[in-house]
Order: C-alpha cells, then sequence, then structure tokens
C-alpha cells in the first residue's frame, strides 16, 4: 500500500514487480550515465587540444563545441 494524491492505494503485483524491475535497473542506468559523461569530457578535452594544436578535429568533436 501506498500513498497517492493523499489517498492509501493498494499496489497490484504488477506495480510491485515493476518496482523491482527498476531497482534492479538502477545501478546500471547510474554507472552509464557515468561512463557517458566521461566520454563526453573527453571528447570535449579532445576537440580542446587539436584546436589549440592547429589540427583538423573529427565531425564528433566538432558537434561537442558550443558557439
Amino acid at each position: 500500500m501506498k500513498y497517492f494524491n493523499g489517498q492509501l492505494i493498494e499496489e497490484t503485483a504488477e506495480d510491485l514487480a515493476q518496482i523491482e524491475t527498476d531497482k534492479a535497473k538502477a545501478p546500471i542506468t547510474a554507472e552509464q550515465e557515468k561512463a557517458d559523461r566521461e566520454a563526453k569530457d573527453n571528447l570535449k578535452a579532445s576537440a580542446k587540444a587539436k584546436l589549440v594544436a592547429g589540427e583538423a578535429l573529427t565531425q564528433e568533436e566538432a558537434d561537442t563545441i558550443v558557439l
């Protein structure tokens, strides 16, 4: 049972199964978000280093630049 909009409602077996599935996925999602953020930061650093050195950027690196 849980409160929803100030009313106590009963959760179904499907609700409880979805909650457990979401809990199991949460650490994987957090790890993936961290890996994605690190990859983007590395790509930005690479683009910056190439710009400073006067080298050509890849399209992916160019897409990270905000003008």
